[in-house]
C-alpha cells in the first residue's frame, strides 16, 4: 500500500494552468510530480495496486501517459506499449479517432502483441473519456484484452467515466 503522505504530496504537486491550450480549458501540469521521486513512486504504486499481477504489458497514451506507463511497466516488471498520436508511428496497424473536450484527434498502435495479451491502459488525465475509450477500442481491435484502465487524475465534472462503461477503472486523484 502506497504511503498516504507521499500520495498527498503527489497530489499537491499537480498544478492548474487556466486557459491552456485554449481559453476555458484548465491544463493539469504533472511535471512537478514527475520530478519528485518519492511522489512519483507512490503514484505509480497506487496506480498499479488494483491490477497487480493481472496484466502482461502497460499501454501508455501519448504523451504524458508514456511517462507514467514507462515507470509503471518498470515497477511491475512488464513491457511497455506506446499508443501514439496519428502520424507518429512508422507502421501503424490500427487507428481510432475520438473527440476531445476541445477538438478531435486520432491515436495509433503497432500490432506487436500476441493475441490475447492482457493490457493495463494508463493515461495521465481522464476528462471526457474520449482518449481512454479510443485506447481501449484500439487495443481490442488488435486482438488484446484491456484488463483495466488507470488514470492519474480524473476531472469528475466532465463525466469521462461514463464513456468507459463498466470496465475496471481506477483514478488516483479527482478534481
Amino acid at each position: 500500500m502506497p504511503d498516504a503522505s507521499a500520495l498527498a504530496r503527489a497530489e499537491s504537486l499537480i498544478g492548474s494552468i487556466p486557459d491552456y491550450p485554449q481559453p476555458g480549458v484548465v491544463f493539469r501540469d504533472i511535471t512537478p510530480l514527475l520530478a519528485d521521486a518519492a511522489a512519483l513512486r507512490a503514484t505509480i504504486d497506487a496506480l498499479l495496486e488494483p491490477f497487480a499481477g493481472g496484466f502482461d504489458v502497460v499501454a501508455g497514451i501519448e504523451a504524458r501517459g508514456f511517462l507514467l506507463a514507462g515507470a509503471a511497466a518498470v515497477a511491475a516488471g512488464v513491457g511497455l506499449v506506446p499508443i501514439r498520436k496519428a502520424g507518429k508511428l512508422p507502421r501503424p496497424a490500427a487507428s481510432v479517432s475520438y473527440a476531445l473536450e476541445y477538438g478531435t484527434a486520432a491515436i495509433e498502435m503497432h500490432d506487436d502483441l500476441p493475441r490475447g495479451t492482457r493490457v493495463l491502459l494508463l493515461d495521465d488525465v481522464l476528462a471526457t473519456g474520449g482518449t481512454l475509450a479510443a485506447g481501449r477500442e484500439l487495443v481490442h481491435a488488435l486482438g488484446s484484452e484491456v484488463i483495466g484502465t488507470a488514470a492519474l487524475l480524473e476531472i469528475d465534472v466532465l463525466g469521462g467515466r461514463a464513456a468507459l462503461g463498466d470496465a475496471p477503472l481506477h483514478s488516483l486523484f479527482h478534481v
